[in-house]
């Protein structure tokens, strides 16, 4: 697979109340990424760019929320893509120590 695209596969780590319970409880990760990747795509990008093994992987789209604005007008937001990246046991991904 092609190097620059798994380097652009990952957006960033979500970071939520759910997300931080998963991690404690089920050593699962989640992520945002591109609309257009695939489970076996984004399993490789975590493999090779954090250096841990994959045991589980689950992709759900989030729909955009509609927001009002002060003057009355609705907007959409995007639609965007979450990953939940379960590592091997014993392993785990160390964001502040990576920035």
């Amino acid at each position: 697979m092609n190097q620059a695209r798994l380097y652009s596969i990952i957006l960033g780590p979500h970071i939520s109340e759910k997300a931080t319970i998963m991690a404690e409880t089920r050593n699962q990760v989640a992520f945002k990424v591109i609309n257009d990747a695939s489970k076996t795509e984004v399993k490789e990008a975590v493999e090779r760019i954090f250096k841990v093994s994959v045991t589980g992987l689950q992709i759900l789209n989030v729909k955009g929320k509609t927001k009002r604005t002060a003057r009355g007008s609705i907007r959409k937001k995007s639609n965007w893509k979450k990953a939940y990246v379960q590592l091997a046991q014993g392993q785990e991904i160390d964001f502040a120590e990576l920035g």
